[in-house]
Protein backbone atom coordinates (compact mmCIF):
# COMPACT_ATOMS: atom_id res chain seq x y z
CA UNK A 1 0.00 0.00 0.00
CA UNK A 2 3.21 2.48 0.96
CA UNK A 3 4.31 1.58 -2.60
CA UNK A 4 5.26 5.05 -4.51
CA UNK A 5 4.44 3.19 -8.25
CA UNK A 6 0.65 4.63 -7.22
CA UNK A 7 1.93 8.02 -8.53
CA UNK A 8 4.07 6.90 -11.59
CA UNK A 9 2.16 6.80 -14.89
CA UNK A 10 4.54 3.65 -16.91
CA UNK A 11 1.88 1.36 -17.59
CA UNK A 12 -1.76 1.28 -19.08
CA UNK A 13 -4.50 -0.42 -17.60
CA UNK A 14 -7.34 -1.11 -19.51
CA UNK A 15 -10.87 -1.76 -17.58
CA UNK A 16 -13.65 -3.58 -19.60
CA UNK A 17 -17.03 -2.37 -18.42
CA UNK A 18 -20.51 -4.34 -19.07
CA UNK A 19 -22.94 -2.74 -21.53
CA UNK A 20 -24.26 0.36 -20.73
CA UNK A 21 -22.20 0.74 -17.60
CA UNK A 22 -22.31 4.35 -16.17
CA UNK A 23 -18.71 5.49 -16.48
CA UNK A 24 -19.02 8.44 -13.76
CA UNK A 25 -20.30 6.36 -11.38
CA UNK A 26 -17.37 3.38 -11.69
CA UNK A 27 -15.03 6.41 -11.56
CA UNK A 28 -15.99 7.29 -8.21
CA UNK A 29 -15.74 4.07 -7.06
CA UNK A 30 -11.96 3.77 -8.01
CA UNK A 31 -11.34 7.09 -6.43
CA UNK A 32 -12.34 5.73 -3.25
CA UNK A 33 -10.54 2.76 -3.81
CA UNK A 34 -7.22 4.69 -4.84
CA UNK A 35 -7.54 7.71 -1.63
CA UNK A 36 -7.57 4.21 0.47
CA UNK A 37 -4.61 2.31 -1.07
CA UNK A 38 -2.43 5.03 -2.29
CA UNK A 39 -2.71 7.05 1.31
CA UNK A 40 0.48 6.04 2.83
CA UNK A 41 2.30 6.50 0.02
CA UNK A 42 0.92 10.21 -0.42
CA UNK A 43 1.92 10.90 2.83
CA UNK A 44 5.46 9.25 2.25
CA UNK A 45 6.11 11.67 -1.26
CA UNK A 46 4.56 14.76 0.54
CA UNK A 47 7.13 14.25 3.27
CA UNK A 48 9.92 13.48 1.11
CA UNK A 49 9.32 15.04 -2.13
CA UNK A 50 7.25 17.93 -0.78
CA UNK A 51 4.20 16.85 -3.31
CA UNK A 52 1.54 18.69 -2.94
CA UNK A 53 -0.73 17.70 -5.98
CA UNK A 54 -4.09 15.22 -6.11
CA UNK A 55 -3.87 12.12 -8.09
CA UNK A 56 -7.37 11.27 -9.56
CA UNK A 57 -7.24 8.08 -11.64
CA UNK A 58 -10.08 8.62 -14.72
CA UNK A 59 -11.26 6.61 -17.30
CA UNK A 60 -11.15 7.09 -21.08
CA UNK A 61 -13.36 5.43 -24.14
CA UNK A 62 -10.82 3.38 -25.73
CA UNK A 63 -11.86 4.69 -29.18
CA UNK A 64 -10.90 8.00 -27.77
CA UNK A 65 -6.93 7.53 -27.16
CA UNK A 66 -6.08 8.05 -30.79
CA UNK A 67 -7.61 11.17 -31.47
CA UNK A 68 -6.64 12.90 -27.75
CA UNK A 69 -4.80 15.86 -27.55
CA UNK A 70 -4.29 15.28 -24.00
CA UNK A 71 -4.78 11.55 -23.17
CA UNK A 72 -2.72 10.65 -25.98
CA UNK A 73 -1.62 6.97 -27.25
CA UNK A 74 1.64 5.95 -25.10
CA UNK A 75 3.37 3.60 -22.68
CA UNK A 76 3.76 0.89 -25.84
CA UNK A 77 0.50 2.13 -27.53
CA UNK A 78 1.48 3.71 -31.31
CA UNK A 79 0.36 5.63 -34.11
CA UNK A 80 -1.66 8.63 -31.78
CA UNK A 81 -2.75 11.22 -34.49
CA UNK A 82 -4.46 14.66 -33.79
CA UNK A 83 -7.87 15.63 -34.56
CA UNK A 84 -6.47 18.95 -36.51
CA UNK A 85 -5.50 16.73 -39.30
CA UNK A 86 -9.06 15.28 -39.96
CA UNK A 87 -10.29 18.50 -39.97
CA UNK A 88 -8.03 19.37 -42.77
CA UNK A 89 -8.83 16.58 -44.75
CA UNK A 90 -12.58 17.39 -44.21
CA UNK A 91 -12.00 20.82 -45.12
CA UNK A 92 -10.20 19.48 -48.40
CA UNK A 93 -13.09 17.72 -49.09
CA UNK A 94 -15.56 19.84 -48.22
CA UNK A 95 -13.85 22.75 -51.00
CA UNK A 96 -13.72 20.07 -53.67
CA UNK A 97 -16.90 18.72 -53.39
CA UNK A 98 -18.22 22.46 -53.09
CA UNK A 99 -16.15 23.24 -56.36
CA UNK A 100 -17.49 20.50 -58.16
CA UNK A 101 -20.81 21.66 -57.57
CA UNK A 102 -19.78 25.17 -59.32
CA UNK A 103 -18.19 23.46 -61.86
CA UNK A 104 -21.58 21.54 -62.91
CA UNK A 105 -23.35 24.49 -62.68
CA UNK A 106 -21.32 26.68 -64.82
CA UNK A 107 -20.36 23.45 -67.36
CA UNK A 108 -24.55 22.89 -67.76
CA UNK A 109 -25.88 26.21 -68.26
CA UNK A 110 -22.11 26.98 -70.76
CA UNK A 111 -23.93 23.26 -73.18
CA UNK A 112 -27.61 25.05 -72.64
CA UNK A 113 -26.82 27.22 -75.51
CA UNK A 114 -26.40 23.74 -77.80
CA UNK A 115 -29.39 22.32 -76.21
CA UNK A 116 -31.44 25.85 -77.20
CA UNK A 117 -33.35 24.27 -79.68
CA UNK A 118 -34.28 21.14 -78.12
CA UNK A 119 -35.78 23.13 -75.29
CA UNK A 120 -37.88 25.23 -77.37
CA UNK A 121 -39.00 22.43 -79.34
CA UNK A 122 -40.45 20.71 -75.63
CA UNK A 123 -41.89 24.06 -74.89
CA UNK A 124 -43.80 24.49 -78.73
CA UNK A 125 -45.28 20.28 -78.35
CA UNK A 126 -46.12 21.61 -74.30
CA UNK A 127 -43.86 20.74 -72.30
CA UNK A 128 -44.26 23.11 -69.21
CA UNK A 129 -41.49 24.66 -67.12
CA UNK A 130 -42.17 22.03 -63.98
CA UNK A 131 -41.53 19.17 -66.35
CA UNK A 132 -38.16 20.69 -67.80
CA UNK A 133 -37.46 21.31 -64.39
CA UNK A 134 -37.64 17.91 -63.45
CA UNK A 135 -36.00 16.57 -66.14
CA UNK A 136 -32.44 18.46 -65.93
CA UNK A 137 -33.27 17.58 -62.06
CA UNK A 138 -33.49 13.89 -63.23
CA UNK A 139 -30.03 14.38 -65.25
CA UNK A 140 -28.23 15.80 -62.14
CA UNK A 141 -29.32 12.71 -60.26
CA UNK A 142 -28.31 10.25 -62.68
CA UNK A 143 -25.25 12.36 -63.33
CA UNK A 144 -24.16 12.14 -59.39
CA UNK A 145 -25.48 8.72 -59.07
CA UNK A 146 -22.85 7.53 -61.69
CA UNK A 147 -20.28 9.95 -60.24
CA UNK A 148 -21.17 8.17 -57.14
CA UNK A 149 -20.39 4.52 -58.08
CA UNK A 150 -17.13 5.35 -59.44
CA UNK A 151 -16.03 7.06 -56.47
CA UNK A 152 -16.82 4.00 -54.33
CA UNK A 153 -14.81 2.22 -57.49
CA UNK A 154 -11.68 4.64 -56.69
CA UNK A 155 -11.68 4.55 -53.65
CA UNK A 156 -11.49 1.47 -53.45
CA UNK A 157 -8.36 1.11 -55.79
CA UNK A 158 -6.30 4.20 -54.22
CA UNK A 159 -7.30 3.37 -50.84
CA UNK A 160 -4.13 1.21 -50.57
CA UNK A 161 -1.82 3.84 -51.20
CA UNK A 162 -3.62 5.97 -48.87
CA UNK A 163 -3.09 3.87 -46.30
CA UNK A 164 0.24 3.42 -46.99
CA UNK A 165 0.75 7.41 -47.67
CA UNK A 166 -1.21 8.42 -44.18
CA UNK A 167 0.39 4.84 -42.16
CA UNK A 168 -3.68 3.84 -41.83
CA UNK A 169 -5.11 0.31 -42.02
CA UNK A 170 -8.55 1.55 -43.33
CA UNK A 171 -10.85 -1.16 -45.30
CA UNK A 172 -13.58 -0.16 -47.32
CA UNK A 173 -16.24 -2.13 -44.98
CA UNK A 174 -16.05 0.71 -42.66
CA UNK A 175 -18.09 2.77 -44.99
CA UNK A 176 -20.63 0.31 -44.14
CA UNK A 177 -21.87 1.95 -41.14
CA UNK A 178 -25.47 2.76 -40.23
CA UNK A 179 -24.89 6.09 -39.62
CA UNK A 180 -22.33 7.10 -42.20
CA UNK A 181 -24.90 4.97 -45.03
CA UNK A 182 -27.19 7.74 -44.01
CA UNK A 183 -24.79 10.89 -43.97
CA UNK A 184 -23.88 9.38 -47.68
CA UNK A 185 -27.38 9.65 -48.95
CA UNK A 186 -28.03 12.77 -47.44
CA UNK A 187 -24.91 14.35 -48.48
CA UNK A 188 -25.87 12.77 -52.24
CA UNK A 189 -29.12 14.36 -52.40
CA UNK A 190 -27.58 17.70 -51.16
CA UNK A 191 -24.92 17.56 -53.75
CA UNK A 192 -27.60 16.74 -56.11
CA UNK A 193 -29.78 20.18 -55.21
CA UNK A 194 -26.86 22.01 -55.22
CA UNK A 195 -25.78 21.80 -58.75
CA UNK A 196 -28.87 20.56 -60.38
CA UNK A 197 -30.99 23.26 -59.26
CA UNK A 198 -29.88 26.57 -60.44
CA UNK A 199 -28.95 24.89 -64.13
CA UNK A 200 -32.79 23.36 -63.75
CA UNK A 201 -34.18 26.90 -63.44
CA UNK A 202 -32.32 28.59 -65.93
CA UNK A 203 -32.80 26.50 -68.71
CA UNK A 204 -36.36 25.54 -68.75
CA UNK A 205 -36.88 29.43 -68.63
CA UNK A 206 -35.63 29.81 -72.18
CA UNK A 207 -37.83 31.41 -74.79
CA UNK A 208 -39.29 29.06 -77.19
CA UNK A 209 -39.53 31.22 -80.40
CA UNK A 210 -36.05 32.94 -79.87
CA UNK A 211 -34.47 29.23 -79.86
CA UNK A 212 -36.08 28.22 -82.56
CA UNK A 213 -35.30 31.31 -84.62
CA UNK A 214 -31.95 31.45 -83.88
CA UNK A 215 -31.97 34.51 -81.78
CA UNK A 216 -31.29 33.60 -78.41
CA UNK A 217 -28.44 34.33 -76.89
CA UNK A 218 -26.98 34.38 -72.77
CA UNK A 219 -26.78 38.37 -72.78
CA UNK A 220 -27.06 39.63 -69.08
CA UNK A 221 -25.10 40.66 -66.32
CA UNK A 222 -24.85 36.86 -64.82
CA UNK A 223 -24.01 37.81 -61.20
CA UNK A 224 -24.62 34.73 -59.89
CA UNK A 225 -22.17 33.04 -61.91
CA UNK A 226 -19.76 35.75 -61.92
CA UNK A 227 -20.10 34.94 -58.03
CA UNK A 228 -19.37 31.44 -58.18
CA UNK A 229 -16.45 32.09 -59.89
CA UNK A 230 -15.22 34.48 -57.12
CA UNK A 231 -15.81 32.21 -54.62
CA UNK A 232 -14.45 29.34 -56.17
CA UNK A 233 -11.30 30.60 -56.60
CA UNK A 234 -11.39 32.35 -53.38
CA UNK A 235 -11.88 28.60 -51.83
CA UNK A 236 -8.92 27.28 -54.47
CA UNK A 237 -6.90 30.23 -53.35
CA UNK A 238 -7.74 29.71 -49.61
CA UNK A 239 -6.17 25.97 -49.65
CA UNK A 240 -3.43 26.88 -51.92
CA UNK A 241 -2.09 29.29 -49.26
CA UNK A 242 -2.86 26.65 -46.45
CA UNK A 243 -0.96 23.59 -48.63
CA UNK A 244 2.20 26.12 -49.02
CA UNK A 245 1.98 26.82 -45.41
CA UNK A 246 1.46 23.82 -43.94
CA UNK A 247 4.40 22.51 -47.08
CA UNK A 248 6.51 25.16 -45.16
CA UNK A 249 6.22 24.51 -41.53
CA UNK A 250 7.03 21.20 -42.15
CA UNK A 251 10.19 21.33 -43.86
CA UNK A 252 10.68 23.60 -41.36
CA UNK A 253 10.78 21.68 -39.11
CA UNK A 254 12.69 18.86 -40.92
CA UNK A 255 15.84 20.98 -41.54
CA UNK A 256 16.24 23.71 -38.53
CA UNK A 257 19.36 22.58 -36.89
CA UNK A 258 18.67 21.11 -33.12
CA UNK A 259 21.86 22.70 -31.65
CA UNK A 260 23.63 19.70 -31.64
CA UNK A 261 25.33 16.60 -33.92
CA UNK A 262 23.07 13.83 -34.43
CA UNK A 263 25.44 12.48 -37.83
CA UNK A 264 27.33 9.00 -37.69
CA UNK A 265 25.72 8.38 -33.64
CA UNK A 266 24.38 5.14 -32.70
CA UNK A 267 22.34 4.67 -29.72
CA UNK A 268 22.66 0.87 -27.53
CA UNK A 269 20.14 0.43 -24.66
CA UNK A 270 22.00 -1.63 -21.97
CA UNK A 271 19.11 -1.46 -19.02
CA UNK A 272 20.75 -1.53 -15.32
CA UNK A 273 24.11 -1.49 -16.62
CA UNK A 274 27.01 -0.83 -13.56
CA UNK A 275 29.49 1.51 -13.80
CA UNK A 276 32.57 -1.04 -14.34
CA UNK A 277 30.25 -2.53 -17.28
CA UNK A 278 29.78 0.64 -18.46
CA UNK A 279 33.87 1.16 -18.23
CA UNK A 280 34.47 -2.02 -19.80
CA UNK A 281 32.23 -2.13 -23.01
CA UNK A 282 33.68 1.80 -23.27
CA UNK A 283 37.40 0.62 -23.70
CA UNK A 284 36.20 -2.49 -25.48
CA UNK A 285 34.50 -0.79 -28.48
CA UNK A 286 37.38 1.77 -28.64
CA UNK A 287 39.35 -1.60 -29.78
CA UNK A 288 38.14 -0.44 -33.30
CA UNK A 289 39.17 2.50 -34.89
CA UNK A 290 36.10 3.27 -36.35
CA UNK A 291 34.69 4.13 -32.93
CA UNK A 292 35.57 7.66 -32.38
CA UNK A 293 33.88 8.36 -28.86
CA UNK A 294 31.57 6.52 -26.61
CA UNK A 295 29.08 8.52 -23.95
CA UNK A 296 26.61 6.60 -21.22
CA UNK A 297 23.47 8.46 -20.65
CA UNK A 298 20.79 7.35 -18.21
CA UNK A 299 17.94 4.99 -20.49
CA UNK A 300 15.01 6.78 -21.28
CA UNK A 301 13.73 10.37 -20.51
CA UNK A 302 14.13 11.49 -16.34
CA UNK A 303 12.48 14.26 -15.32
CA UNK A 304 12.56 15.66 -11.85
CA UNK A 305 12.38 18.77 -9.64
CA UNK A 306 14.73 20.78 -7.16
CA UNK A 307 14.76 24.56 -5.94
CA UNK A 308 17.05 27.18 -7.17
CA UNK A 309 18.99 28.72 -4.55
CA UNK A 310 16.29 27.13 -2.47
CA UNK A 311 13.46 29.37 -3.86
CA UNK A 312 12.08 28.49 -7.01
CA UNK A 313 10.66 25.25 -7.35
CA UNK A 314 11.57 23.98 -11.13
CA UNK A 315 10.31 21.11 -13.08
CA UNK A 316 13.39 19.39 -15.57
CA UNK A 317 14.73 17.06 -17.94
CA UNK A 318 17.36 14.68 -15.38
CA UNK A 319 20.20 13.81 -17.58
CA UNK A 320 22.81 11.24 -15.90
CA UNK A 321 25.80 11.47 -18.07
CA UNK A 322 30.06 11.56 -18.61
CA UNK A 323 32.65 13.99 -19.37
CA UNK A 324 32.65 13.09 -22.89
CA UNK A 325 29.05 13.13 -23.92
CA UNK A 326 28.35 16.79 -24.23
CA UNK A 327 31.58 17.36 -26.65
CA UNK A 328 30.41 14.20 -28.74
CA UNK A 329 27.39 15.62 -29.57
CA UNK A 330 29.00 19.07 -29.81
CA UNK A 331 26.20 20.94 -28.19
CA UNK A 332 27.40 24.41 -27.38
CA UNK A 333 28.69 25.37 -24.06
CA UNK A 334 28.31 29.12 -23.56
CA UNK A 335 29.33 29.84 -19.51
CA UNK A 336 31.40 27.87 -17.72
CA UNK A 337 32.91 24.64 -18.63
CA UNK A 338 32.56 20.73 -18.92
CA UNK A 339 32.43 18.16 -16.36
CA UNK A 340 36.49 16.69 -15.42
CA UNK A 341 38.36 13.84 -14.14
CA UNK A 342 40.35 16.11 -13.07
CA UNK A 343 38.04 17.40 -10.83
CA UNK A 344 36.85 14.95 -7.85
CA UNK A 345 34.06 17.03 -7.23
CA UNK A 346 32.29 17.13 -10.00
CA UNK A 347 30.84 13.48 -9.50
CA UNK A 348 29.36 14.72 -6.53
CA UNK A 349 28.65 18.47 -6.17
CA UNK A 350 28.82 19.54 -9.47
CA UNK A 351 25.86 20.26 -12.58
CA UNK A 352 25.57 21.80 -15.85
CA UNK A 353 21.99 23.07 -16.75
CA UNK A 354 20.98 25.05 -20.11
CA UNK A 355 19.55 28.34 -21.01
CA UNK A 356 16.06 27.50 -20.11
CA UNK A 357 17.23 26.33 -16.61
CA UNK A 358 18.95 29.58 -16.35
CA UNK A 359 15.89 31.58 -17.26
CA UNK A 360 13.63 29.93 -15.13
CA UNK A 361 15.28 30.80 -12.07
CA UNK A 362 15.77 34.25 -13.14
CA UNK A 363 19.71 34.11 -12.80
CA UNK A 364 21.70 36.18 -15.14
CA UNK A 365 24.83 34.67 -13.94
CA UNK A 366 24.34 30.94 -13.31
CA UNK A 367 27.81 29.35 -12.35
CA UNK A 368 28.33 29.16 -8.78
CA UNK A 369 24.68 29.19 -8.14
CA UNK A 370 23.27 25.97 -5.95
CA UNK A 371 20.40 24.12 -7.09
CA UNK A 372 19.04 22.43 -3.90
CA UNK A 373 17.33 18.74 -3.69
CA UNK A 374 15.85 19.21 -0.32
CA UNK A 375 14.14 15.92 -0.96
CA UNK A 376 17.40 13.74 -0.69
CA UNK A 377 19.28 16.43 1.40
CA UNK A 378 21.85 17.24 -1.51
CA UNK A 379 23.06 20.54 -2.66
CA UNK A 380 24.99 20.79 -6.35
CA UNK A 381 26.69 24.36 -7.82
CA UNK A 382 26.32 24.75 -11.60
CA UNK A 383 29.83 24.96 -13.48
CA UNK A 384 28.26 25.44 -16.56
CA UNK A 385 25.37 26.29 -18.79
CA UNK A 386 24.87 24.69 -22.27
CA UNK A 387 22.63 26.70 -25.34
CA UNK A 388 19.87 25.47 -26.00
CA UNK A 389 18.91 22.90 -28.09
CA UNK A 390 16.23 20.37 -29.43
CA UNK A 391 16.91 17.64 -26.94
CA UNK A 392 13.07 16.72 -27.50
CA UNK A 393 10.62 17.26 -30.75
CA UNK A 394 10.79 20.42 -32.53
CA UNK A 395 7.16 20.33 -31.85
CA UNK A 396 7.51 20.92 -27.74
CA UNK A 397 9.15 23.85 -26.21
CA UNK A 398 12.80 23.81 -25.08
CA UNK A 399 11.98 23.56 -21.55
CA UNK A 400 15.07 23.33 -18.26
CA UNK A 401 17.35 20.74 -18.61
CA UNK A 402 20.40 20.19 -16.08
CA UNK A 403 22.80 17.58 -15.95
CA UNK A 404 24.79 15.51 -13.69
CA UNK A 405 27.55 12.79 -12.89
CA UNK A 406 25.93 11.37 -9.80
CA UNK A 407 27.32 8.11 -9.01
CA UNK A 408 24.13 6.67 -7.62
CA UNK A 409 22.03 7.36 -10.42
CA UNK A 410 22.35 4.13 -13.27
CA UNK A 411 23.06 4.36 -17.21
CA UNK A 412 20.51 2.41 -19.77
CA UNK A 413 22.01 3.78 -23.19
CA UNK A 414 25.44 4.22 -25.19
CA UNK A 415 25.79 6.90 -27.14
CA UNK A 416 28.26 5.57 -29.87
CA UNK A 417 30.33 8.20 -32.30
CA UNK A 418 31.51 6.15 -35.52
CA UNK A 419 33.21 7.34 -38.47
CA UNK A 420 31.56 8.25 -41.62
CA UNK A 421 30.94 5.92 -44.31
CA UNK A 422 32.20 2.75 -41.73
CA UNK A 423 28.57 1.75 -40.65
CA UNK A 424 28.55 -1.72 -41.35
CA UNK A 425 31.95 -2.25 -40.06
CA UNK A 426 31.19 -0.52 -37.03
CA UNK A 427 27.83 -1.93 -35.95
CA UNK A 428 29.57 -5.42 -36.69
CA UNK A 429 32.31 -4.46 -33.92
CA UNK A 430 29.61 -3.03 -31.60
CA UNK A 431 26.51 -6.09 -31.61
CA UNK A 432 30.05 -8.92 -31.54
CA UNK A 433 31.14 -6.58 -28.54
CA UNK A 434 27.77 -6.17 -26.52
CA UNK A 435 27.15 -10.26 -27.30
CA UNK A 436 30.53 -11.20 -25.65
CA UNK A 437 29.78 -8.50 -22.70
CA UNK A 438 26.08 -9.16 -22.36
CA UNK A 439 25.02 -12.66 -23.79
CA UNK A 440 21.50 -12.63 -22.37
CA UNK A 441 20.62 -9.52 -23.19
CA UNK A 442 18.70 -8.56 -26.24
CA UNK A 443 20.87 -6.02 -28.40
CA UNK A 444 18.85 -3.26 -30.18
CA UNK A 445 21.01 0.07 -31.64
CA UNK A 446 19.58 2.87 -33.27
CA UNK A 447 20.77 6.06 -35.30
CA UNK A 448 20.16 9.04 -33.56
CA UNK A 449 19.78 11.15 -36.61
CA UNK A 450 16.88 8.84 -38.18
CA UNK A 451 15.18 8.34 -34.83
CA UNK A 452 14.60 12.11 -35.09
CA UNK A 453 13.38 12.06 -38.52
CA UNK A 454 11.13 9.46 -37.14
CA UNK A 455 9.38 12.21 -34.99
CA UNK A 456 8.22 13.85 -38.40
CA UNK A 457 7.07 10.55 -39.96
CA UNK A 458 3.24 12.10 -39.99
CA UNK A 459 4.04 15.16 -41.06
CA UNK A 460 6.05 14.23 -43.98
CA UNK A 461 2.78 11.83 -44.80
CA UNK A 462 0.56 14.62 -44.07
CA UNK A 463 2.64 17.12 -46.43
CA UNK A 464 2.06 14.72 -49.08
CA UNK A 465 -1.55 14.08 -48.65
CA UNK A 466 -2.18 17.54 -48.33
CA UNK A 467 -0.19 19.06 -51.46
CA UNK A 468 -2.64 16.26 -53.42
CA UNK A 469 -5.56 17.65 -52.24
CA UNK A 470 -4.29 21.35 -53.82
CA UNK A 471 -3.53 20.14 -56.89
CA UNK A 472 -6.95 18.38 -57.11
CA UNK A 473 -8.73 21.54 -56.18
CA UNK A 474 -6.49 23.77 -58.41
CA UNK A 475 -7.31 21.31 -61.49
CA UNK A 476 -10.69 20.73 -60.60
CA UNK A 477 -11.12 24.89 -60.70
CA UNK A 478 -9.77 25.09 -64.29
CA UNK A 479 -12.41 22.68 -65.46
CA UNK A 480 -14.72 24.61 -63.94
CA UNK A 481 -12.88 28.05 -65.62
CA UNK A 482 -12.77 26.65 -68.96
CA UNK A 483 -16.68 25.74 -68.64
CA UNK A 484 -16.61 29.43 -67.98
CA UNK A 485 -14.57 30.71 -70.47
CA UNK A 486 -16.23 28.53 -73.11
CA UNK A 487 -19.64 30.35 -71.70
CA UNK A 488 -18.36 33.27 -72.47
CA UNK A 489 -17.01 32.74 -75.91
CA UNK A 490 -20.74 31.48 -76.83
CA UNK A 491 -22.08 34.73 -75.64
CA UNK A 492 -20.07 36.87 -77.32
CA UNK A 493 -19.57 34.78 -80.61
CA UNK A 494 -21.06 37.31 -82.98
CA UNK A 495 -19.51 40.27 -81.37
CA UNK A 496 -16.25 38.49 -81.58
CA UNK A 497 -17.21 38.34 -85.51
CA UNK A 498 -17.90 41.64 -86.31
CA UNK A 499 -14.61 42.72 -84.47
CA UNK A 500 -12.36 40.24 -86.18
CA UNK A 501 -14.12 42.00 -89.47
CA UNK A 502 -13.44 45.40 -88.12
CA UNK A 503 -9.54 44.26 -88.08
CA UNK A 504 -9.52 42.99 -84.69
CA UNK A 505 -6.65 40.77 -84.29
CA UNK A 506 -6.31 37.21 -82.80
CA UNK A 507 -4.48 38.75 -79.52
CA UNK A 508 -6.74 41.59 -79.10
CA UNK A 509 -9.82 39.04 -79.12
CA UNK A 510 -7.72 36.49 -76.30
CA UNK A 511 -7.25 39.88 -74.33
CA UNK A 512 -10.65 40.76 -74.50
CA UNK A 513 -11.97 37.33 -73.82
CA UNK A 514 -9.45 36.99 -70.72
CA UNK A 515 -9.41 40.21 -69.01
CA UNK A 516 -12.91 39.84 -67.28
CA UNK A 517 -11.79 36.53 -65.92
CA UNK A 518 -8.82 37.98 -64.58
CA UNK A 519 -10.43 40.46 -62.70
CA UNK A 520 -12.89 38.02 -61.49
CA UNK A 521 -9.71 36.32 -59.97
CA UNK A 522 -8.37 39.21 -58.96
CA UNK A 523 -11.47 39.88 -57.06
CA UNK A 524 -11.40 36.46 -55.15
CA UNK A 525 -7.85 37.52 -53.65
CA UNK A 526 -9.55 40.29 -51.69
CA UNK A 527 -11.62 37.36 -49.89
CA UNK A 528 -9.62 34.36 -49.84
CA UNK A 529 -6.19 36.22 -48.50
CA UNK A 530 -7.36 37.82 -45.07
CA UNK A 531 -9.37 34.55 -44.15
CA UNK A 532 -6.06 32.27 -45.00
CA UNK A 533 -3.64 34.58 -43.54
CA UNK A 534 -5.68 34.15 -40.49
CA UNK A 535 -5.89 30.82 -40.29
CA UNK A 536 -2.43 30.59 -41.31
CA UNK A 537 -1.28 32.40 -37.98
CA UNK A 538 -3.97 30.67 -35.65
CA UNK A 539 -2.55 26.96 -36.99
CA UNK A 540 1.05 28.37 -36.48
CA UNK A 541 0.67 29.16 -33.37
CA UNK A 542 0.32 25.38 -32.25
CA UNK A 543 3.96 25.01 -33.16
CA UNK A 544 6.50 26.86 -30.47
CA UNK A 545 8.81 26.81 -33.17
CA UNK A 546 7.55 28.28 -36.73
CA UNK A 547 7.61 29.93 -39.93
CA UNK A 548 6.25 33.07 -40.34
CA UNK A 549 3.12 33.98 -42.52
CA UNK A 550 5.72 35.62 -45.28
CA UNK A 551 3.80 38.14 -48.29
CA UNK A 552 5.84 35.71 -50.48
CA UNK A 553 2.96 33.26 -50.17
CA UNK A 554 0.68 35.33 -50.98
CA UNK A 555 2.20 36.44 -54.09
CA UNK A 556 3.16 32.92 -55.09
CA UNK A 557 -0.47 31.96 -54.67
CA UNK A 558 -1.56 34.77 -56.66
CA UNK A 559 1.38 33.96 -59.37
CA UNK A 560 0.03 30.30 -59.84
CA UNK A 561 -3.66 31.39 -59.74
CA UNK A 562 -3.43 33.33 -62.41
CA UNK A 563 -0.83 32.03 -64.68
CA UNK A 564 -3.13 28.60 -64.88
CA UNK A 565 -6.02 30.34 -64.97
CA UNK A 566 -4.89 32.48 -67.67
CA UNK A 567 -3.47 29.11 -69.82
CA UNK A 568 -6.84 27.75 -69.30
CA UNK A 569 -8.62 30.36 -70.50
CA UNK A 570 -6.11 31.51 -72.94
CA UNK A 571 -6.51 28.00 -74.63
CA UNK A 572 -10.34 28.44 -75.16
CA UNK A 573 -9.94 31.84 -76.36
CA UNK A 574 -7.44 31.15 -79.26
CA UNK A 575 -9.61 28.59 -80.40
CA UNK A 576 -12.60 30.88 -80.40
CA UNK A 577 -10.44 33.98 -81.82
CA UNK A 578 -9.37 31.83 -84.78
CA UNK A 579 -12.63 30.82 -85.99
CA UNK A 580 -14.36 32.18 -89.42
CA UNK A 581 -16.27 35.18 -88.64
CA UNK A 582 -18.55 34.95 -91.60
CA UNK A 583 -19.88 31.38 -89.72
CA UNK A 584 -20.53 33.75 -86.73
CA UNK A 585 -22.56 36.15 -88.38
CA UNK A 586 -24.51 34.72 -91.33
CA UNK A 587 -26.84 33.03 -88.83
CA UNK A 588 -28.52 36.60 -88.13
Amino acid sequence: ASDENWFNFFQNTFVKMIPNADQKKVEGKMKKVFERDSKAAAKILSEKYGLKEKFIYLLQPFTDIHLNTIYTAQNGLKEPSNPMYSYILSGIAIFILIIACINFITLTVARSVKRAKEIGVRKVVGGDKKQLIFQFLGESFLLCFISFMLAILILQLILPTFNNLANKALSISYLFDIQLVLTYILMFFVTVALSGFYPALVLSGYNPVQTLYGRFNLSGNNYLQKGLVVFQFSLASFLIIATITIYSQFNFLTSKPLGYNDKNLIMVNKQNITKDETKLFIEKLKENPNIIEVAPKNGGGWGTVAKADSKTEINFAYETVNPSYIPMLEIPIIKGRNFSLDFPTDSTKSIIINEAFAKKAGWGSPIGKIVDFWYNNEKYTVIGVVKDYHYESLTQEIKPQLFTMKPGNGYGMLNIKIRPQTEVAALKHIEKTFKSLFPISSYEYKFKDLENIKNYESEAKWKKIILFGAILTIFISCIGLFGLSTLSAEKRIKEIGIRKVLGASVGNIVQLLSTDFVKLISISFLFSFPIAYYAAYEWLKNYPFRIEVSLWIFAFTAFITLFISIITVGGQSIRTALRNPVKSLKAE
